[in-house]
């Protein structure tokens, strides 16, 4: 798949519509071959197609320069769209909006509106201190003091001057992280230590930053913060995760660090805090570091408080998943009725996975059912990435075998292998091809009791999963499914 299929397939609903308004800026026709085409990459999803069909109906008999100059404008648009909707969220993506502009009146010598623009330029760039930009900025106005009396070189040399200091200070930090990234990367056992990671943190920045000032830079603090978070999230290292976010946060709140501008980077560390005290199996400790996000997602207005929403309810739910199972379905089935959710495909996607799931772990197999059968139907299943439909798929075919729905079974488990031949071919998803064995074994046993070479199987699969594969990389627990199989047919391990 190329790039601009794959950009316009990644588009949201707010993107297209906005894509298809300014494409109509210029060109009203009816005819469009660019909406044409636009509108063929949308409906492939997950098939490619076919360009040399389409450059023939296109532009039948000319040949395919017309099909290239075609794609060309259609991705030139697409971009300038997405610049155009999403400029005014982003204070860099608009600050170069502004540079643009600047240079645009610039060069037709219409000073006084340039400096308007470079002016605007400049108060984005400082609030969100990027300095390679400023002191592109502040040359500017230096060499337009040659031109007026309105500008003073020196002011601005010296802000350059200033800058330039402030650019050292971050690449020392930048230098800085590398290293610490690399001690953390090469550094093992963190979870077995006392509190290794904040004593390597201690020693590297003792190493490499000499400045007093800049140690307790609130800019420096933020950063590895980041930084560190990010590595033992990806190694999974959840013991030396919440040790640090625990440490560090109280920390950021003892120095008054939190503020109205850095209030997402807040959100984001109670989130983390949250998710990794139930990683850890502290249930309630993460419930009351959850109320502790709620609390924060009402300050200053209930800023951020759509972003964090999710995060929050996630929070609840997969704890009273594993605590109190009956009080997370209470959650979700309120969330059901809720604006939000109802709004998002996303979050209806979740809402109804995780019922289905908690039906299914109590038992009550026709409402699991009943819920993974609407999920098919939701706009969230049908964008959703191709590896997450199928193992719902997989999860579909698991709860028709507990209702013993043979014959569904037998259709779902065919069209699965149909649908997601490809997928089952990769070893990432050797585990569900075997599963699917399994299941078709199940479906044709007279009983595992009476088939030691199916147990066999079983309990091999069962011991080998449980070893080797994620937990968060399934929606079912297969290991605890077929171990539930194994005690009905009162078979010891």
């Amino acid at each position: 798949m190329d790039h601009l299929a794959k950009l316009i397939k990644s588009l949201s609903k707010e993107q297209v519509r906005y894509y298809k308004l300014f494409a109509a800026r210029t060109n009203h026709e009816h005819d469009r071959k660019d909406l044409k085409l636009f509108d063929a990459f949308r409906k492939a999803k997950d098939e490619e197609i076919d360009e040399e069909e389409m450059a023939r109906h296109l532009y039948p008999g000319a040949g395919k320069n017309p099909w290239y100059r075609l794609k060309n404008r259609l991705l030139s648009e697409v971009n300038k769209s997405l610049s155009t909707l999403h400029y005014e969220e982003d204070d860099f993506i608009h600050a170069c909006h502004m540079m643009a502009l600047y240079r645009y009146f610039s060069s037709r010598n219409m000073l006084q509106e340039a400096r308007y623009y470079l002016r605007r330029a400049e108060k984005d760039a400082e609030s969100i201190e990027h300095f390679e930009l400023l002191d592109i900025i502040y040359g500017e106005y230096i060499k337009h003091s040659h031109e007026t009396l309105n500008i003073n070189p020196e002011f601005y040399i010296e802000k350059r001057r200033k800058n330039k200091g402030e650019q050292e200070a971050v690449r020392a930090i930048d230098d800085l992280l590398a290293v610490v990234s690399y001690r953390l990367k090469t550094t093992q056992n963190f979870a077995t230590e006392e509190n290794p990671v904040l004593d390597l943190l201690k020693s590297t920045i003792d190493d490499f930053i000499k400045d007093r000032d800049l140690k307790n830079s609130p800019v420096l603090r933020f950063r590895i913060y980041a930084a560190v978070s990010q590595i033992l999230l990806q190694r999974h290292e959840y013991k030396s995760l919440e040790q640090y976010l625990l440490k560090t946060y109280k920390e950021f709140e003892r120095d008054k660090l939190f503020n109205r501008n850095n209030h997402d980077t807040k959100l984001q560390m109670l989130t983390y805090i949250v998710n990794s005290l139930f990683k850890n199996k502290k249930m309630k400790q993460s419930l009351q570091w959850a109320d502790k996000l709620k609390a924060a997602m009402e300050e200053f207005h209930q800023l951020l408080f759509d972003k964090y929403f999710f995060f929050y309810y996630n929070a609840l739910v997969i704890n009273y998943s594993v605590i109190n199972p009956v009080q997370a379905i209470e959650i979700l089935e309120d969330l059901r009725e809720n604006a939000t959710i109802k709004s998002n495909s996303f979050y209806q996607l979740f809402v109804y996975l995780n019922l289905a799931v908690l039906r299914f772990d109590t038992q009550e197999y026709k409402e699991s059912i009943r819920h993974f059968t609407r999920i098919t139907l939701l706009d969230g299943y049908k964008n959703a990435d191709p590896s997450l439909r199928m193992k719902i798929n997989i999860c579909e075919v698991i709860t028709r075998y507990e209702l013993n729905q043979y014959d569904v079974l037998e259709y779902k488990l065919a069209q699965i292998r149909k649908d997601y031949k490809q997928l089952l071919s990769h070893e990432a998803h050797g585990t569900e091809k075997e599963l699917l064995g399994i299941i078709r074994d199940l479906q044709n046993s007279t009983g595992v009791k009476n088939d030691k070479k199916l147990q066999d199987k079983i309990i091999r699969f069962v011991d080998w999963t449980r070893n080797n594969t994620d937990r968060d990389s399934v929606i079912i627990d297969y290991p605890n499914w077929l171990d539930r199989i194994l005690d009905r047919e009162k078979i010891t391990r």
